[in-house]
């Protein structure tokens, strides 16, 4: 009987650092969220089918892609598809991972293994939490409120019953999540990287799945983003600052032909020419990450590429914002750390302000009830009122960028100040690049779940039509990790399902 390989890869949500982590100069916040991809591989069960690979999304109508793979005695892969219906992450993932495997092993004398593992075929099952698909339709299927307690009485990987293309997205980064874990399990189903080595978060192990992911997800998409997404899901929460473009430039430009793509393995094998930066972060000890699924939908590529054109035309000006942005993100990071560490050094105080805070009305939150946690830290203590700062000159870009770049759009300010008045909240803003389509805040939750800030947040958002919590939090198992199917809720009964 074969073995299974499943490695599950979480989403992230960037509380700070939009746009900014696009350059070199400046950093992101970006918090994994406990809500992941999986990746599920085990040989197929039919005989005949050497050299075949499919790949399934079985909580989708139609998702299902079959590949065909050849391994040539000079080590040279072709792969290709013979479904009709496409799905260029899935593809590249399968193919760009095959020849850096093929690669890596012909270097050490071990080409044969990679021909051994697909003597069978592989079937790979790719499935992702509730939280990265929009469940308010389910909830009114099913005549629950939304609320975390609603969701997470929902059956896990709850079939969606639309095709992929027509799915409602959360904007939790999927698409990164899909690539790392499928490219992570192939490497370790290949034997190219080991669990032992996988599981050390520093090694080179992980940096090979997290460079090859990139590399994947950047052809997949076109273009050479920042790459956090990708960051996020291989190492967990961090401080990111991005890689240098230009690593990529020469396997972009080989475009999808073998023939003239340059070899993988050189580009991507950990080393000093890979720049990017990593700092591990977590948010404070009873500080609750709340995410809100908005309904409505935002062109993330189209105000990107608005703000970067009206950078590039009025540089003084975007600079002195950007550093005014970059100046209160550091501040933020600089203050959950030290929160993080006071726990660490005087828990006791910690929780008993942790808890009074809770419970104070919002105007004392950001003044005298606070000021528990400024005695403790010598006013580092988290402040709300830059935080609204921050925000404040995000939306100037906004402006500044065009009157139809909605980076915090009117409707979401209605909802961010609604929410952010509320016992307990401490702040909020929108995700990202920003737009229509979530926001996040970060809550005090001083119960371990039983949280009245939580609940009072979940009854504001009654109120707005299109807004559901959802159900992550921080993830607290950081980055990818290998998994064991039957530890997972749920996951071998979806990943057993045909549609």
């Amino acid at each position: 009987m074969s073995t299974t390989t499943v490695v599950s890869a979480p989403g992230k949500v960037l509380i700070a650092g939009g746009y900014l982590v696009l350059d070199q100069k400046y950093t992101g916040l970006v918090i994994s969220a406990s809500s992941r991809f999986y990746a599920v591989i085990q040989d197929c069960q039919q005989p005949g089918q050497a050299g075949q690979i499919i790949v399934r999304s079985p909580q989708f109508i139609g998702a299902e892609w079959t590949y065909s793979v050849t391994i040539h005695d000079d080590g040279t892969v072709d792969v290709s598809q013979t479904s009709e219906s496409k799905n260029k992450f899935v593809y590249y993932a399968l193919k760009y991972t095959l020849i850096l495997a093929s690669e890596r092993l012909l270097s050490v004398g071990s080409a044969r293994s990679l021909r051994d593992s697909l003597q069978h075929g592989l079937d790979i099952a790719a499935v992702g939490d509730n939280d990265f698909y929009s469940q308010q339709a389910k909830l009114r299927e099913l005549s629950l409120p939304s609320t975390v307690a609603s969701l997470a009485s929902i059956t896990p990987f709850c079939p969606q019953d639309v095709r992929l293309d027509n799915v409602n997205k959360t904007g939790m980064g999927s698409s990164a999540a899909l690539i790392t874990s499928v490219v992570s399990a192939l490497l370790l189903r290949f034997k190219v990287i080991t669990r032992e080595e996988f599981y050390r978060p520093d090694s080179d192990a992980r940096k090979l799945a997290h460079n090859t992911a990139q590399f994947v997800h950047c052809f997949a998409q076109g273009k050479v983003g920042s790459g956090f997404d990708v960051s996020a899901a291989v190492f967990g929460s961090q401080l990111y600052m991005r890689f240098n473009p230009v690593l990529l430039d020469g396997l972009m430009k080989g475009g999808d032909t073998a023939s003239r793509m340059l070899p993988l393995s050189p580009a991507l094998s950990p080393g000093s020419h890979w720049d990017y930066r990593t700092v591990p972060i977590h948010l404070p000890p009873l500080v609750r990450l709340l995410l809100a699924d908005v309904s409505a939908g935002s062109d993330t590529p189209s105000l990107a590429s608005k703000v970067l054109k009206w950078r590039q035309e009025t540089a003084d000006e975007a600079d002195a914002l950007w550093a005014a942005i970059d100046t209160s993100n550091q501040t933020l990071a600089t203050q959950l750390r030290h929160l993080f560490d006071l726990h660490e050094r005087q828990s006791d105080l910690y929780v008993s302000a942790v808890k009074r805070m809770s419970l104070a009305p919002s105007s004392e939150v950001r003044g005298s009830a606070l000021f528990i946690l400024a005695e403790l830290t010598t006013g580092g203590y988290l402040c709300p009122s830059g935080l609204a700062n921050t925000r404040a000159l995000m939306r100037q870009m906004g402006k500044a960028a065009g009157d139809d770049v909605h980076i915090e759009p009117d409707t979401q300010t209605e909802l961010l100040d609604a929410s952010i008045a509320q016992k307990g909240v401490i702040c909020g803003g929108v995700p990202g690049a920003g737009g229509y389509d979530a926001i996040w805040l970060l809550v005090f939750e001083p119960n371990n779940g039983t949280s009245e800030p939580l609940s009072a947040v979940e009854k504001l958002w009654e109120q707005f039509p299109n807004v559901s919590p959802l159900l992550a939090t921080e993830s607290k198992d950081g980055g990818a990790k290998v998994e064991d199917i039957d530890k997972v809720p749920g996951l071998r009964a979806v990943v057993q399902m045909r549609r």
